[in-house]
Protein backbone atom coordinates (compact mmCIF):
# COMPACT_ATOMS: atom_id res chain seq x y z
CA UNK A 1 0.00 0.00 0.00
CA UNK A 2 1.46 3.34 -1.06
CA UNK A 3 1.48 6.47 1.08
CA UNK A 4 -1.15 8.11 -1.13
CA UNK A 5 -3.41 5.07 -0.86
CA UNK A 6 -3.02 5.05 2.93
CA UNK A 7 -3.94 8.74 3.10
CA UNK A 8 -6.95 8.27 0.80
CA UNK A 9 -8.31 5.33 2.79
CA UNK A 10 -7.69 7.22 6.02
CA UNK A 11 -9.71 10.20 4.77
CA UNK A 12 -12.57 7.89 3.74
CA UNK A 13 -12.52 6.17 7.13
CA UNK A 14 -12.49 9.46 9.02
CA UNK A 15 -15.27 10.85 6.82
CA UNK A 16 -17.46 7.79 7.42
CA UNK A 17 -16.80 8.00 11.16
CA UNK A 18 -17.95 11.65 11.19
CA UNK A 19 -21.04 10.77 9.15
CA UNK A 20 -21.94 8.00 11.60
CA UNK A 21 -21.22 10.18 14.64
CA UNK A 22 -23.67 12.77 13.35
CA UNK A 23 -22.19 15.65 15.32
CA UNK A 24 -21.57 17.68 12.15
CA UNK A 25 -23.86 18.12 9.17
CA UNK A 26 -23.04 16.06 6.08
CA UNK A 27 -22.12 19.06 3.92
CA UNK A 28 -19.61 20.24 6.53
CA UNK A 29 -18.14 16.74 6.75
CA UNK A 30 -17.73 16.68 2.96
CA UNK A 31 -16.03 20.09 3.03
CA UNK A 32 -13.64 18.88 5.75
CA UNK A 33 -12.83 15.79 3.67
CA UNK A 34 -12.00 18.01 0.69
CA UNK A 35 -9.76 20.26 2.79
CA UNK A 36 -7.98 17.20 4.22
CA UNK A 37 -7.46 15.76 0.73
CA UNK A 38 -5.96 19.05 -0.45
CA UNK A 39 -3.77 19.30 2.65
CA UNK A 40 -2.23 15.83 2.20
CA UNK A 41 -1.76 16.38 -1.53
CA UNK A 42 -4.07 13.80 -3.08
CA UNK A 43 -6.32 16.54 -4.53
CA UNK A 44 -4.39 19.26 -6.43
CA UNK A 45 -5.51 22.79 -5.44
CA UNK A 46 -6.35 23.60 -9.07
CA UNK A 47 -8.85 20.71 -9.14
CA UNK A 48 -10.31 21.29 -5.68
CA UNK A 49 -13.52 22.92 -6.86
CA UNK A 50 -14.11 21.15 -10.14
CA UNK A 51 -16.90 19.20 -8.46
CA UNK A 52 -19.07 22.32 -8.27
CA UNK A 53 -19.06 22.58 -12.06
CA UNK A 54 -19.85 18.90 -12.52
CA UNK A 55 -22.98 17.91 -14.43
CA UNK A 56 -24.31 16.14 -11.32
CA UNK A 57 -24.69 19.42 -9.45
CA UNK A 58 -26.65 20.97 -12.33
CA UNK A 59 -28.90 17.93 -12.76
CA UNK A 60 -29.72 17.62 -9.06
CA UNK A 61 -30.41 21.34 -8.63
CA UNK A 62 -32.58 21.48 -11.76
CA UNK A 63 -34.50 18.35 -10.77
CA UNK A 64 -35.30 20.02 -7.44
CA UNK A 65 -36.81 22.98 -9.30
CA UNK A 66 -38.98 20.67 -11.42
CA UNK A 67 -40.06 18.83 -8.26
CA UNK A 68 -41.00 22.06 -6.50
CA UNK A 69 -43.06 23.26 -9.48
CA UNK A 70 -45.01 19.98 -9.68
CA UNK A 71 -45.63 20.08 -5.93
CA UNK A 72 -46.82 23.67 -6.16
CA UNK A 73 -49.24 22.88 -9.00
CA UNK A 74 -51.61 20.91 -6.74
CA UNK A 75 -52.54 18.59 -9.63
CA UNK A 76 -51.60 15.43 -7.77
CA UNK A 77 -53.75 16.35 -4.78
CA UNK A 78 -56.71 17.14 -7.05
CA UNK A 79 -56.41 13.78 -8.81
CA UNK A 80 -56.15 11.82 -5.59
CA UNK A 81 -59.16 13.52 -4.06
CA UNK A 82 -61.21 12.15 -6.96
CA UNK A 83 -59.85 8.63 -6.49
CA UNK A 84 -59.91 8.52 -2.68
CA UNK A 85 -63.73 8.08 -2.26
CA UNK A 86 -63.53 4.80 -4.22
CA UNK A 87 -60.84 3.37 -1.91
CA UNK A 88 -63.10 2.21 0.91
CA UNK A 89 -60.84 -0.30 2.67
CA UNK A 90 -57.55 0.37 4.45
CA UNK A 91 -55.68 -1.88 2.02
CA UNK A 92 -57.12 -0.07 -0.99
CA UNK A 93 -56.17 3.26 0.57
CA UNK A 94 -52.62 2.02 1.20
CA UNK A 95 -52.36 0.89 -2.43
CA UNK A 96 -53.63 4.22 -3.79
CA UNK A 97 -51.38 6.35 -1.60
CA UNK A 98 -48.22 4.24 -1.94
CA UNK A 99 -48.67 3.79 -5.70
CA UNK A 100 -49.19 7.55 -6.17
CA UNK A 101 -46.07 8.45 -4.20
CA UNK A 102 -44.04 5.76 -5.96
CA UNK A 103 -45.10 6.91 -9.42
CA UNK A 104 -44.49 10.57 -8.63
CA UNK A 105 -41.06 9.86 -7.11
CA UNK A 106 -39.87 8.40 -10.41
CA UNK A 107 -39.80 11.89 -11.91
CA UNK A 108 -39.48 14.38 -9.04
CA UNK A 109 -37.55 14.51 -5.78
CA UNK A 110 -38.91 11.80 -3.47
CA UNK A 111 -39.01 14.07 -0.42
CA UNK A 112 -41.13 16.51 -2.44
CA UNK A 113 -43.49 13.77 -3.60
CA UNK A 114 -43.93 12.52 -0.04
CA UNK A 115 -44.48 16.02 1.37
CA UNK A 116 -47.25 16.60 -1.16
CA UNK A 117 -49.03 13.40 -0.14
CA UNK A 118 -48.79 13.44 3.65
CA UNK A 119 -51.67 15.91 4.22
CA UNK A 120 -53.90 13.85 1.91
CA UNK A 121 -52.99 10.67 3.78
CA UNK A 122 -53.82 12.36 7.09
CA UNK A 123 -57.23 13.41 5.78
CA UNK A 124 -57.98 9.88 4.56
CA UNK A 125 -56.92 8.50 7.94
CA UNK A 126 -59.26 10.87 9.72
CA UNK A 127 -62.25 10.08 7.51
CA UNK A 128 -61.63 6.33 7.77
CA UNK A 129 -61.01 6.57 11.53
CA UNK A 130 -57.74 4.65 11.25
CA UNK A 131 -54.25 5.40 12.46
CA UNK A 132 -52.07 7.33 9.98
CA UNK A 133 -49.28 4.92 10.94
CA UNK A 134 -50.89 2.48 8.48
CA UNK A 135 -50.12 4.87 5.62
CA UNK A 136 -47.11 7.07 6.31
CA UNK A 137 -44.21 4.61 6.59
CA UNK A 138 -45.37 2.59 3.55
CA UNK A 139 -45.60 5.89 1.65
CA UNK A 140 -42.06 6.86 2.71
CA UNK A 141 -40.75 3.48 1.54
CA UNK A 142 -42.75 3.83 -1.69
CA UNK A 143 -41.11 7.18 -2.36
CA UNK A 144 -37.69 5.51 -2.07
CA UNK A 145 -38.73 2.69 -4.40
CA UNK A 146 -40.01 5.17 -6.97
CA UNK A 147 -36.61 6.81 -7.10
CA UNK A 148 -34.95 3.73 -8.62
CA UNK A 149 -37.23 3.69 -11.69
CA UNK A 150 -35.59 6.48 -13.72
CA UNK A 151 -32.27 8.27 -13.98
CA UNK A 152 -33.57 11.43 -12.29
CA UNK A 153 -35.61 9.66 -9.62
CA UNK A 154 -32.86 9.97 -7.03
CA UNK A 155 -29.37 11.44 -6.74
CA UNK A 156 -27.55 8.05 -6.52
CA UNK A 157 -28.73 7.18 -10.04
CA UNK A 158 -27.23 10.37 -11.47
CA UNK A 159 -23.92 9.76 -9.68
CA UNK A 160 -23.73 6.14 -10.82
CA UNK A 161 -24.39 7.30 -14.37
CA UNK A 162 -21.44 9.69 -14.12
CA UNK A 163 -19.14 6.92 -12.82
CA UNK A 164 -20.15 4.69 -15.74
CA UNK A 165 -19.41 7.52 -18.18
CA UNK A 166 -15.90 7.87 -16.70
CA UNK A 167 -15.28 4.12 -16.98
CA UNK A 168 -16.83 3.32 -20.33
CA UNK A 169 -17.39 6.68 -22.01
CA UNK A 170 -21.17 6.13 -21.97
CA UNK A 171 -23.50 7.13 -19.15
CA UNK A 172 -26.76 5.48 -18.18
CA UNK A 173 -29.74 6.89 -20.08
CA UNK A 174 -33.06 8.14 -18.69
CA UNK A 175 -34.83 4.78 -18.65
CA UNK A 176 -31.88 2.39 -18.29
CA UNK A 177 -32.90 1.94 -14.65
CA UNK A 178 -36.52 1.11 -15.51
CA UNK A 179 -36.23 -2.62 -16.41
CA UNK A 180 -34.89 -3.31 -12.92
CA UNK A 181 -36.41 -0.45 -10.94
CA UNK A 182 -40.00 -0.75 -12.15
CA UNK A 183 -40.49 -4.45 -11.24
CA UNK A 184 -38.88 -3.79 -7.85
CA UNK A 185 -41.14 -0.78 -7.26
CA UNK A 186 -44.26 -2.77 -8.24
CA UNK A 187 -43.25 -5.68 -6.02
CA UNK A 188 -42.62 -3.24 -3.18
CA UNK A 189 -46.07 -1.66 -3.55
CA UNK A 190 -47.71 -5.11 -3.46
CA UNK A 191 -45.65 -6.07 -0.41
CA UNK A 192 -46.53 -2.87 1.44
CA UNK A 193 -50.23 -3.30 0.60
CA UNK A 194 -50.23 -6.44 2.77
CA UNK A 195 -47.32 -5.88 5.15
CA UNK A 196 -48.57 -2.56 6.58
CA UNK A 197 -50.28 -4.73 9.22
CA UNK A 198 -46.82 -5.48 10.62
CA UNK A 199 -46.69 -1.90 11.90
CA UNK A 200 -47.98 -1.15 15.40
CA UNK A 201 -51.17 0.87 15.45
CA UNK A 202 -50.23 4.16 17.03
CA UNK A 203 -52.12 7.36 16.97
CA UNK A 204 -50.41 10.24 15.25
CA UNK A 205 -52.10 13.37 14.01
CA UNK A 206 -55.50 11.95 12.98
CA UNK A 207 -57.84 14.86 13.64
CA UNK A 208 -56.51 17.67 11.56
CA UNK A 209 -58.95 20.46 12.22
CA UNK A 210 -58.22 20.75 15.94
CA UNK A 211 -55.45 22.83 17.37
CA UNK A 212 -54.27 20.09 19.71
CA UNK A 213 -54.62 16.76 18.01
CA UNK A 214 -51.77 14.32 18.39
CA UNK A 215 -50.93 11.90 21.15
CA UNK A 216 -48.65 13.04 23.96
CA UNK A 217 -48.36 16.71 23.20
CA UNK A 218 -46.49 18.78 25.75
CA UNK A 219 -47.98 22.21 26.34
CA UNK A 220 -47.87 24.96 28.96
CA UNK A 221 -50.75 26.77 30.61
CA UNK A 222 -50.89 29.59 33.14
CA UNK A 223 -53.13 29.63 36.22
CA UNK A 224 -55.19 32.83 35.88
CA UNK A 225 -56.85 34.92 38.57
CA UNK A 226 -60.20 33.46 37.45
CA UNK A 227 -59.05 29.84 37.57
CA UNK A 228 -60.94 27.69 40.08
CA UNK A 229 -57.83 25.58 40.77
CA UNK A 230 -55.78 28.42 42.26
CA UNK A 231 -55.06 27.37 45.83
CA UNK A 232 -55.88 23.74 45.07
CA UNK A 233 -53.56 20.75 44.56
CA UNK A 234 -52.11 19.19 41.43
CA UNK A 235 -54.26 16.10 42.01
CA UNK A 236 -57.42 18.24 42.04
CA UNK A 237 -56.33 19.89 38.78
CA UNK A 238 -55.93 16.50 37.07
CA UNK A 239 -59.40 15.42 38.17
CA UNK A 240 -60.93 18.03 35.86
CA UNK A 241 -59.94 15.92 32.82
CA UNK A 242 -61.79 12.68 32.15
CA UNK A 243 -58.72 11.09 30.56
CA UNK A 244 -55.17 10.89 31.83
CA UNK A 245 -53.22 14.16 31.82
CA UNK A 246 -49.81 14.36 33.42
CA UNK A 247 -48.61 17.53 35.14
CA UNK A 248 -44.93 17.14 34.39
CA UNK A 249 -43.67 20.33 36.00
CA UNK A 250 -44.58 23.62 37.66
CA UNK A 251 -42.76 26.85 36.84
CA UNK A 252 -43.13 29.54 39.50
CA UNK A 253 -41.90 33.13 39.18
CA UNK A 254 -39.30 32.41 36.51
CA UNK A 255 -37.74 29.49 38.38
CA UNK A 256 -36.66 26.32 36.61
CA UNK A 257 -39.34 23.66 36.02
CA UNK A 258 -39.86 21.54 39.13
CA UNK A 259 -41.54 18.12 39.25
CA UNK A 260 -44.67 18.52 41.39
CA UNK A 261 -46.04 16.16 44.03
CA UNK A 262 -49.77 15.33 43.84
CA UNK A 263 -50.45 17.44 46.96
CA UNK A 264 -48.47 20.46 45.76
CA UNK A 265 -50.50 23.67 45.95
CA UNK A 266 -51.08 25.72 42.81
CA UNK A 267 -50.89 29.51 42.86
CA UNK A 268 -52.01 32.28 40.56
CA UNK A 269 -49.49 32.92 37.73
CA UNK A 270 -47.98 29.45 38.11
CA UNK A 271 -47.22 27.84 34.76
CA UNK A 272 -48.02 24.13 34.60
CA UNK A 273 -46.48 21.86 31.97
CA UNK A 274 -49.11 19.38 30.79
CA UNK A 275 -48.74 16.18 28.81
CA UNK A 276 -51.53 14.06 27.38
CA UNK A 277 -53.93 13.43 24.57
CA UNK A 278 -55.43 16.46 22.84
CA UNK A 279 -59.02 16.01 23.95
CA UNK A 280 -57.98 15.67 27.58
CA UNK A 281 -55.68 18.69 27.39
CA UNK A 282 -58.36 20.80 25.77
CA UNK A 283 -60.90 19.78 28.41
CA UNK A 284 -58.51 20.52 31.26
CA UNK A 285 -57.54 23.94 29.92
CA UNK A 286 -61.21 24.84 29.48
CA UNK A 287 -62.50 23.46 32.80
CA UNK A 288 -59.68 24.99 34.84
CA UNK A 289 -59.88 28.31 32.93
CA UNK A 290 -56.19 28.16 32.10
CA UNK A 291 -54.39 30.34 29.58
CA UNK A 292 -52.14 28.62 27.06
CA UNK A 293 -48.72 30.22 27.19
CA UNK A 294 -48.40 32.47 24.18
CA UNK A 295 -52.12 33.20 23.82
CA UNK A 296 -51.70 36.56 25.54
CA UNK A 297 -49.61 37.67 22.55
CA UNK A 298 -51.91 38.35 19.63
CA UNK A 299 -50.40 37.83 16.16
CA UNK A 300 -50.73 40.76 13.79
CA UNK A 301 -53.52 40.96 11.24
CA UNK A 302 -53.34 43.05 8.08
CA UNK A 303 -57.01 43.01 7.07
CA UNK A 304 -60.28 42.87 9.02
CA UNK A 305 -61.07 39.50 7.42
CA UNK A 306 -57.81 37.91 8.61
CA UNK A 307 -58.34 35.05 11.06
CA UNK A 308 -56.10 34.06 13.97
CA UNK A 309 -55.95 30.34 14.52
CA UNK A 310 -53.76 27.34 15.28
CA UNK A 311 -52.37 24.80 12.89
CA UNK A 312 -50.43 21.56 13.17
CA UNK A 313 -47.24 21.12 11.18
CA UNK A 314 -44.37 18.69 11.01
CA UNK A 315 -40.80 20.01 10.94
CA UNK A 316 -39.25 19.12 7.59
CA UNK A 317 -35.67 17.91 7.12
CA UNK A 318 -34.46 21.30 5.82
CA UNK A 319 -36.39 23.49 8.28
CA UNK A 320 -34.60 26.42 9.88
CA UNK A 321 -36.22 25.35 13.18
CA UNK A 322 -33.97 22.28 13.45
CA UNK A 323 -31.61 22.73 16.38
CA UNK A 324 -33.38 25.94 17.42
CA UNK A 325 -35.83 26.75 20.18
CA UNK A 326 -38.73 29.20 19.98
CA UNK A 327 -36.83 31.56 22.29
CA UNK A 328 -33.51 31.46 20.42
CA UNK A 329 -35.22 31.92 17.07
CA UNK A 330 -37.49 34.66 18.49
CA UNK A 331 -40.40 32.93 16.77
CA UNK A 332 -43.09 35.46 17.68
CA UNK A 333 -41.14 38.64 16.91
CA UNK A 334 -39.70 37.38 13.60
CA UNK A 335 -42.54 35.29 12.24
CA UNK A 336 -45.62 36.30 14.25
CA UNK A 337 -46.15 32.76 15.56
CA UNK A 338 -46.85 31.43 19.04
CA UNK A 339 -45.61 27.91 19.79
CA UNK A 340 -48.49 26.26 21.68
CA UNK A 341 -47.42 22.61 21.81
CA UNK A 342 -44.79 20.11 20.70
CA UNK A 343 -44.91 16.35 20.18
CA UNK A 344 -41.95 14.06 19.62
CA UNK A 345 -42.30 10.31 19.25
CA UNK A 346 -41.14 8.40 22.32
CA UNK A 347 -39.61 11.29 24.27
CA UNK A 348 -40.46 13.12 27.48
CA UNK A 349 -39.54 16.79 27.67
CA UNK A 350 -38.08 18.28 30.85
CA UNK A 351 -37.47 21.85 29.68
CA UNK A 352 -39.84 24.76 29.12
CA UNK A 353 -41.78 24.76 25.87
CA UNK A 354 -39.91 27.79 24.55
CA UNK A 355 -36.56 26.15 25.42
CA UNK A 356 -37.13 22.83 23.61
CA UNK A 357 -34.53 22.30 20.88
CA UNK A 358 -36.60 21.20 17.90
CA UNK A 359 -35.79 18.33 15.55
CA UNK A 360 -36.81 17.15 12.10
CA UNK A 361 -40.01 15.12 12.41
CA UNK A 362 -41.33 16.95 15.50
CA UNK A 363 -44.99 17.93 15.28
CA UNK A 364 -45.75 21.45 16.50
CA UNK A 365 -48.90 23.49 17.05
CA UNK A 366 -48.45 27.09 15.95
CA UNK A 367 -50.83 29.99 16.41
CA UNK A 368 -50.78 32.86 13.95
CA UNK A 369 -52.45 34.70 11.11
CA UNK A 370 -54.06 31.91 9.03
CA UNK A 371 -54.07 34.09 5.91
CA UNK A 372 -50.29 34.33 5.94
CA UNK A 373 -49.73 30.87 7.41
CA UNK A 374 -48.97 28.97 4.15
CA UNK A 375 -46.21 31.41 3.20
CA UNK A 376 -44.80 31.42 6.73
CA UNK A 377 -44.75 27.63 6.92
CA UNK A 378 -42.93 27.39 3.59
CA UNK A 379 -40.38 29.94 4.83
CA UNK A 380 -39.80 27.90 7.98
CA UNK A 381 -39.64 24.57 6.13
CA UNK A 382 -42.73 23.11 7.82
CA UNK A 383 -45.27 20.71 6.34
CA UNK A 384 -48.83 21.72 7.30
CA UNK A 385 -51.15 19.03 8.60
CA UNK A 386 -54.28 21.20 8.44
CA UNK A 387 -57.34 19.70 6.81
CA UNK A 388 -58.31 22.88 4.98
CA UNK A 389 -56.80 23.10 1.54
CA UNK A 390 -53.79 25.38 1.24
CA UNK A 391 -53.57 26.62 -2.36
CA UNK A 392 -50.35 25.40 -3.90
CA UNK A 393 -50.96 26.61 -7.43
CA UNK A 394 -53.52 26.98 -10.18
CA UNK A 395 -54.76 24.63 -12.88
CA UNK A 396 -53.01 26.70 -15.56
CA UNK A 397 -49.68 26.56 -13.80
CA UNK A 398 -50.19 22.89 -13.13
CA UNK A 399 -50.64 22.30 -16.85
CA UNK A 400 -47.48 24.30 -17.56
CA UNK A 401 -45.48 22.29 -15.02
CA UNK A 402 -46.64 18.94 -16.37
CA UNK A 403 -46.09 20.01 -19.97
CA UNK A 404 -42.51 21.12 -19.29
CA UNK A 405 -41.79 17.93 -17.32
CA UNK A 406 -43.22 15.75 -20.13
CA UNK A 407 -41.23 17.62 -22.79
CA UNK A 408 -38.05 17.24 -20.73
CA UNK A 409 -38.55 13.51 -20.37
CA UNK A 410 -39.18 13.13 -24.12
CA UNK A 411 -36.08 15.06 -25.24
CA UNK A 412 -33.91 13.16 -22.74
CA UNK A 413 -35.38 9.78 -23.72
CA UNK A 414 -34.78 10.51 -27.41
CA UNK A 415 -31.27 11.76 -26.62
CA UNK A 416 -31.96 15.06 -28.39
CA UNK A 417 -30.06 17.13 -25.82
CA UNK A 418 -27.76 16.19 -22.92
CA UNK A 419 -29.47 15.54 -19.59
CA UNK A 420 -27.97 18.57 -17.73
CA UNK A 421 -29.03 20.94 -20.50
CA UNK A 422 -32.55 19.47 -20.60
CA UNK A 423 -33.22 19.81 -16.89
CA UNK A 424 -31.51 23.19 -16.58
CA UNK A 425 -33.73 24.45 -19.43
CA UNK A 426 -36.79 22.98 -17.72
CA UNK A 427 -36.00 24.87 -14.52
CA UNK A 428 -35.56 28.15 -16.39
CA UNK A 429 -38.82 27.67 -18.34
CA UNK A 430 -40.77 26.88 -15.16
CA UNK A 431 -39.64 30.20 -13.69
CA UNK A 432 -40.18 32.09 -16.94
CA UNK A 433 -43.80 30.91 -17.31
CA UNK A 434 -44.65 31.59 -13.66
CA UNK A 435 -45.05 27.96 -12.58
CA UNK A 436 -42.41 28.54 -9.92
CA UNK A 437 -41.71 32.00 -8.44
CA UNK A 438 -38.01 32.75 -8.48
CA UNK A 439 -37.93 33.16 -4.69
CA UNK A 440 -39.41 29.69 -4.27
CA UNK A 441 -36.92 28.36 -6.82
CA UNK A 442 -33.97 29.42 -4.68
CA UNK A 443 -35.65 27.99 -1.59
CA UNK A 444 -36.34 24.68 -3.37
CA UNK A 445 -32.67 24.03 -4.07
CA UNK A 446 -31.15 21.92 -1.28
CA UNK A 447 -27.87 23.75 -1.02
CA UNK A 448 -26.32 21.38 1.57
CA UNK A 449 -26.74 18.49 -0.90
CA UNK A 450 -25.07 20.49 -3.67
CA UNK A 451 -22.20 21.52 -1.39
CA UNK A 452 -21.71 17.89 -0.36
CA UNK A 453 -21.67 16.75 -3.98
CA UNK A 454 -19.30 19.49 -5.09
CA UNK A 455 -16.89 18.74 -2.25
CA UNK A 456 -16.96 14.95 -2.48
CA UNK A 457 -16.58 14.61 -6.26
CA UNK A 458 -12.86 15.57 -6.28
CA UNK A 459 -12.31 13.48 -3.14
CA UNK A 460 -13.93 10.48 -4.82
CA UNK A 461 -11.84 11.08 -7.94
CA UNK A 462 -8.67 11.25 -5.84
CA UNK A 463 -9.50 7.96 -4.13
CA UNK A 464 -9.81 6.37 -7.57
CA UNK A 465 -6.66 7.92 -9.11
CA UNK A 466 -4.47 6.95 -6.14
CA UNK A 467 -5.49 3.33 -6.63
CA UNK A 468 -7.20 3.15 -3.22
CA UNK A 469 -10.47 1.99 -4.80
CA UNK A 470 -8.65 -0.82 -6.60
CA UNK A 471 -7.03 -1.82 -3.33
CA UNK A 472 -10.33 -1.92 -1.46
CA UNK A 473 -11.90 -3.75 -4.40
CA UNK A 474 -9.17 -6.40 -4.25
CA UNK A 475 -9.91 -6.92 -0.55
CA UNK A 476 -13.58 -7.43 -1.38
CA UNK A 477 -12.78 -9.73 -4.28
CA UNK A 478 -10.71 -11.88 -1.94
CA UNK A 479 -13.78 -12.31 0.25
CA UNK A 480 -16.01 -13.06 -2.74
CA UNK A 481 -13.55 -15.27 -4.63
CA UNK A 482 -15.37 -18.48 -3.79
CA UNK A 483 -18.86 -17.10 -4.34
CA UNK A 484 -20.98 -17.46 -7.47
CA UNK A 485 -21.66 -14.35 -9.55
CA UNK A 486 -24.98 -13.64 -7.87
CA UNK A 487 -23.29 -13.81 -4.46
CA UNK A 488 -20.71 -11.20 -5.46
CA UNK A 489 -23.46 -8.93 -6.77
CA UNK A 490 -25.48 -9.40 -3.57
CA UNK A 491 -22.46 -8.42 -1.46
CA UNK A 492 -22.23 -5.05 -3.20
CA UNK A 493 -25.97 -4.36 -2.91
CA UNK A 494 -26.09 -5.36 0.78
CA UNK A 495 -22.96 -3.30 1.52
CA UNK A 496 -24.57 -0.21 -0.01
CA UNK A 497 -27.76 -0.87 1.99
CA UNK A 498 -25.75 -1.27 5.19
CA UNK A 499 -23.75 1.94 4.74
CA UNK A 500 -26.61 4.20 3.60
CA UNK A 501 -28.39 4.50 6.99
CA UNK A 502 -25.27 6.19 8.35
CA UNK A 503 -24.14 8.16 5.30
CA UNK A 504 -26.15 10.32 2.97
CA UNK A 505 -27.16 8.11 0.02
CA UNK A 506 -25.33 10.36 -2.45
CA UNK A 507 -22.16 10.09 -0.35
CA UNK A 508 -22.59 6.31 -0.26
CA UNK A 509 -22.60 6.14 -4.05
CA UNK A 510 -19.64 8.48 -4.42
CA UNK A 511 -17.61 6.16 -2.18
CA UNK A 512 -19.06 2.79 -3.20
CA UNK A 513 -19.45 3.12 -6.99
CA UNK A 514 -15.70 3.25 -7.82
CA UNK A 515 -15.07 0.38 -5.38
CA UNK A 516 -17.84 -1.67 -7.00
CA UNK A 517 -16.40 -1.03 -10.47
CA UNK A 518 -12.95 -2.13 -9.33
CA UNK A 519 -14.47 -5.15 -7.58
CA UNK A 520 -16.19 -6.20 -10.83
CA UNK A 521 -12.97 -5.78 -12.79
CA UNK A 522 -11.00 -7.87 -10.29
CA UNK A 523 -13.50 -10.71 -10.68
CA UNK A 524 -13.54 -10.42 -14.45
CA UNK A 525 -17.09 -9.04 -14.70
CA UNK A 526 -18.53 -5.99 -16.48
CA UNK A 527 -19.11 -3.04 -14.19
CA UNK A 528 -22.68 -2.19 -15.24
CA UNK A 529 -24.44 -4.72 -13.01
CA UNK A 530 -22.39 -3.77 -9.96
CA UNK A 531 -22.98 -0.06 -10.47
CA UNK A 532 -26.69 -0.75 -10.72
CA UNK A 533 -26.50 -2.77 -7.48
CA UNK A 534 -24.86 0.18 -5.72
CA UNK A 535 -27.55 2.57 -6.96
CA UNK A 536 -30.39 0.33 -5.79
CA UNK A 537 -28.77 -0.48 -2.46
CA UNK A 538 -28.07 3.18 -1.70
CA UNK A 539 -31.61 4.25 -2.65
CA UNK A 540 -33.39 1.54 -0.63
CA UNK A 541 -32.81 2.73 2.93
CA UNK A 542 -35.65 1.16 4.88
CA UNK A 543 -34.01 0.31 8.21
CA UNK A 544 -33.80 3.53 10.23
CA UNK A 545 -35.56 6.89 10.52
CA UNK A 546 -32.27 8.78 10.23
CA UNK A 547 -30.76 7.49 7.00
CA UNK A 548 -33.10 9.26 4.60
CA UNK A 549 -35.14 12.46 4.86
CA UNK A 550 -38.34 10.67 3.82
CA UNK A 551 -38.11 8.30 6.77
CA UNK A 552 -37.45 11.18 9.17
CA UNK A 553 -40.38 13.18 7.85
CA UNK A 554 -43.03 10.58 8.76
CA UNK A 555 -41.71 9.65 12.20
CA UNK A 556 -43.57 12.33 14.15
CA UNK A 557 -46.91 12.35 12.30
CA UNK A 558 -47.00 8.54 12.25
CA UNK A 559 -46.08 8.15 15.91
CA UNK A 560 -43.30 5.71 14.98
CA UNK A 561 -40.41 4.57 17.12
CA UNK A 562 -36.89 3.79 15.95
CA UNK A 563 -37.43 0.02 15.89
CA UNK A 564 -40.63 0.25 13.84
CA UNK A 565 -38.62 0.96 10.69
CA UNK A 566 -36.69 -2.31 10.79
CA UNK A 567 -39.89 -4.21 11.50
CA UNK A 568 -41.27 -3.30 8.09
CA UNK A 569 -38.01 -2.31 6.39
CA UNK A 570 -35.98 -5.50 6.99
CA UNK A 571 -38.30 -7.82 5.02
CA UNK A 572 -38.67 -5.17 2.32
CA UNK A 573 -34.87 -4.89 2.06
CA UNK A 574 -34.66 -8.67 1.77
CA UNK A 575 -37.28 -8.59 -0.98
CA UNK A 576 -35.25 -5.97 -2.89
CA UNK A 577 -32.09 -8.09 -2.67
CA UNK A 578 -33.82 -11.38 -3.58
CA UNK A 579 -35.59 -9.88 -6.61
CA UNK A 580 -33.04 -7.21 -7.50
CA UNK A 581 -29.99 -9.45 -7.94
CA UNK A 582 -31.52 -11.78 -10.58
CA UNK A 583 -33.20 -8.84 -12.32
CA UNK A 584 -29.89 -7.01 -12.62
CA UNK A 585 -28.16 -10.13 -13.93
CA UNK A 586 -30.94 -10.60 -16.48
CA UNK A 587 -30.89 -7.01 -17.76
CA UNK A 588 -27.16 -6.32 -17.37
CA UNK A 589 -25.12 -9.44 -18.19
CA UNK A 590 -21.98 -9.85 -16.15
CA UNK A 591 -19.80 -10.84 -19.10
Amino acid sequence: MTTEQTLAIGIVAAMMALFIWGRFRYDLVAALALIAAIAVGIVPPKEAFTGFSDDIVIIVASALLVSAAIARSGIMEAGLRRIAPYATTVRAQVIVLVAAVTMLSAFIKNIGALAMMIPIAMQIARRANVSPSCFLMPMAFGSLLGGIVTLVGTSPNVIVSRVRAELTGQSFEMFDFTPVGLPLACAGVVFLAFAYRMLPTRRGAVSLDAALDIKDYITEARITDESPVAGHTVAELKQLADADVAVTAIVRRGDKPATPLPDAKLREDDVVMLKGEPAALEQLVTEANLELVGEHRTPQTEHPTDEIGAIEAVIGPMSILIGQSARRLDLFQRFGLNLLAVSRAGERFTERLREISLRAGDVVVLQGNLTRMPETLRELGLLPLAERTIPLGTARRGFVSLSILAATIVVVALDLVPLPVAFFSAGVLLILFGALPIRDAYEAVEWPILVMLGALIPVSEAIRTTGATDLMASWLSGVAAGLPAWGALAIIMVAAMAVTPFLNNAATVLVMAPIAAGFASALGYKADAFLMAVAIGAACDFLTPIGHQCNTLVMGPGGYRFGDYARLGAPLSLLVVVLGVPLIMLVWPLR
